[in-house]
């Protein structure tokens, strides 16, 4: 099963990796989202598309959500910062 792997400044919302289930990004993120929905306002927009500043990776290459992923798939859910 893929892992997946969020910045350590959503750890309020994703405490650390998580192993989970799904053949595409979009499926493993989705089976996250049901034991921490809160995580998926920070990934996904009200459209269920990948938020603007939110870049996703695969074994260390851009992805999209629908990409499919192996069963020891990294999956790295990055989130860029602004403000001051």
């Amino acid at each position: 099963m893929p892992r997946l792997v969020f910045p350590s400044h959503l750890r309020h919302v994703a405490p650390g990796p998580a192993i989970v289930p799904g053949a595409t990004v979009r499926e493993a993120l989705n089976a996250a989202f049901l034991t921490r929905p809160a995580l998926a306002a920070y990934v996904l927009d009200d459209q269920k598309r990948l938020r603007r500043h939110v870049v996703l990776f695969v074994d260390g290459y851009r992805a999209a959500l629908d990409d499919r992923v192996d069963g020891a798939a990294e999956i790295c859910v990055l989130q860029a910062l602004s403000g001051g």
